[in-house]
């Protein structure tokens, strides 16, 4: 599907995006996880909440029960490793996030890309063009050299419709350094309605997290989404449950020892 109206400004066009993912509040979802990483590769059922706009809890289940739970309320990180019988805490920084997850990003913007958004580097020219698929193509030129490129696509009923009235769709994110080499990269698939208010909402039900400077992938299929739910009390901090190894760390801003891989 090929717009005939399209938008002809990027930041307009984002914007609009973002305000049509804004009445997405949480989300409480279930997942099948299939990570690829420095300990191989590893699967599992991922738990969820999620709350703007940074709070996160992951829980890593197996047939046995769960393996790792991490918490972030926007201030405090805490992961519980019950293999390991460690619990890891700190301040909630991208490569404390990064710890489950194998990216380096903060629990606001982990929530941000989970809800259907994206965070969005500080540039200084950008534009947009409609590509051979159909799909709208942003590419955000930032201070130092390094640029973001956004994919958005549109529903087939929008085909006709004027740019406001598209409801438009996140494809993929990425975000690249001078040198052109991808930091990381989100993409996004397999768009389902699913009930909000009176009209519902598309929402992803495929995302895929890559940092090839790591060479780690994380892929999320879900299986049950709910959205706008009330998340019981103090699901977004944990205390060290008996017998758990206490550790406390800083964090990495060039998120070089993070070691990630906990899923499994």
């Amino acid at each position: 599907v090929r717009p005939t109206q399209p938008w002809s400004d990027a930041q307009r066009a984002l914007d609009a995006h973002d305000s049509m993912r804004a009445r997405v509040r949480s989300l409480r979802a279930e997942a099948r996880a299939d990570q690829r990483g420095s300990q191989g590769r590893v699967r599992g059922t991922l738990l969820m909440f999620v709350e703007r706009p940074d709070r996160v809890r992951f829980d890593v289940m197996t047939q046995f029960g769960p393996a790792a739970v991490l918490t972030s309320d926007g201030r405090t990180f805490a992961m519980a490793d019950l293999r390991e019988r460690t619990f890891v805490t700190g301040r909630a920084c991208a490569s404390n996030i990064a710890r489950l997850l194998g990216m380096p990003l903060s629990s606001e913007e982990v929530g941000q890309l989970l809800l259907g958004g994206t965070p969005r580097i500080e540039s200084t020219r950008d534009s947009i063009a409609v590509d051979d698929d159909g799909h709208y193509h942003i590419v955000l030129h930032g201070r130092d050299g390094g640029r973001q490129e956004i994919d958005l696509g549109i529903r087939d009923a929008d085909e006709l419709a004027p740019p406001a009235e598209q409801r438009l769709r996140l494809l993929r994110t990425e975000v690249l350094d001078a040198r052109g080499k991808t930091l990381w990269r989100v993409t996004y698939d397999d768009y389902r309605v699913v009930p909000l208010d009176a009209q519902g909402v598309a929402v992803p039900y495929e995302v895929f997290f890559e940092h090839p400077g790591r060479e780690s992938d994380t892929r999320l299929r879900f299986e049950d989404i709910d959205l706008n739910v009330t998340v019981p009390e103090g699901a977004f901090q944990q205390s060290p449950a008996p017998g758990l190894r206490v550790e406390r760390v800083g964090c990495d801003e060039d998120f070089v020892d993070a070691p990630g891989d906990a899923l499994g």
